[in-house]
């Protein structure tokens, strides 16, 4: 526990019941010794703890945008969830996906997990098209981190089905009864949480989801797992890892080339199924017309910088094209990890 917060700082409330997460390797599930690796920062450069941006909005919309108010209001609950927007489009245009999940050079099974889905409607009822994009990389051992990352796929999904997909079937999205939409992605990750640590006690497992509705994206994360947002500027990580050396760098400790060569570079401090309370980054966007978000796990990204991802996506008007072709690189440059890729295609 002194360790964590020697390692992370102490901005986090001590009385916080997850102040206890352990911290995890992302290969073997180990948890580290309890002794400092780096000195305490003072106080005073000690950026807010992690926890302190689980809500972080988007700021490609200006400051008056009023999504920046809905999302404030929703975390506080003094607003009801608001009116879903329908972006206008041409008739036919609809949000199009591809996937692709590999075992990679070296594994000898893949412990990753994908699961998406799909529901467009043409109605008079104007029912935005609904989209729910899960990665997660299990951890533990030999099966242990497949069946982590299976059981968290299907029960986030199932949960976000029933909670937001019959909601909006049933005509209630405008119910102020009903959570935002925010927490109910946080609710389906604890459910996912206390199952995989009553199920797979050694296993555990990354997880990074979108869920768009219309224009909006709504992100759930924790681990390293990312998501990306590509368009017209260019390419951005959407989500933050919850890693040792991710923290060591917004620390000003590490730099982002020596991250890359740490020992220590898969060790997280937050993952699904290692501790009975789970933080869980959520984030929402506006997703422009024809730009493209990226889900993967870290046997992409490691392997396959940013500005290249950009390029391919440049090169491949089809989103499974271009999953294959990311999937196809990264086992080129050696494929030490499972590689697993979504791409969702956002019409206009």
């Amino acid at each position: 526990m002194n360790f964590l917060r020697r390692v992370f700082g102490s901005s986090k409330p001590p009385s916080r019941a997850d102040d206890e997460v352990s911290i995890t390797e992302n290969e073997d599930s180990a948890t580290l010794p309890e002794e400092p690796v780096i000195q305490s920062p003072d106080a005073s450069a000690t950026p807010k703890a992690p926890n302190g941006d689980q809500e972080r909005l988007s700021q490609a919309d200006d400051d008056t945008d009023p999504l920046l108010e809905e999302n404030l209001a929703a975390m506080l609950g003094t607003r009801p969830l608001p009116r879903l927007e329908i972006p206008p489009r041409k008739p036919g245009q609809r949000l199009v996906f591809g996937q692709f999940s590999d075992v990679g050079m070296v594994r000898g099974n893949n412990q990753d997990a994908i699961l998406t889905m799909l529901a467009s409607s043409a109605s008079s009822d104007g029912m935005p098209d609904f989209g729910v994009f899960i990665v997660a990389d299990g951890m533990g051992g030999h099966h242990d981190g497949e069946k982590a990352a299976s059981i968290t796929t299907r029960m986030v999904a199932q949960h976000v089905v029933k909670e937001i997909l019959g909601a909006m079937l049933d005509q209630q999205m405008d119910d102020p009864e009903r959570p935002a939409i925010t927490e109910i992605l946080r609710e389906a990750f604890q459910l996912a949480n206390r199952a995989v640590s009553t199920q797979i006690p050694e296993g555990g497992t990354t997880a990074s989801m979108v869920v768009v509705i219309g224009d909006l994206a709504y992100i759930a994360h924790v681990g390293d797992s990312r998501v990306y947002q590509i368009g017209e500027s260019g390419i951005e990580q959407i989500t933050r890892d919850h890693s040792l050396v991710q923290r060591l760098i917004e620390l000003d400790q590490l730099t982002p080339e020596e991250a890359a060569e740490h020992p220590q570079r898969n060790v997280l401090y937050r993952a699904i199924g290692q501790n009975e309370t789970l933080d869980v980054d959520a984030i929402t966007r506006r997703l422009p017309p024809r730009s493209r978000l990226l889900l993967c796990s870290d046997g992409l990204w490691n392997l396959v910088p940013e500005e290249t991802i950009r390029e391919i996506s440049g090169a491949h008007s089809s989103p499974q094209e271009l999953c294959e072709r990311l999937v196809d690189l990264a086992n080129e440059r050696g494929g030490p990890d499972n590689i697993s890729v979504i791409v969702v295609q956002v019409p206009g």
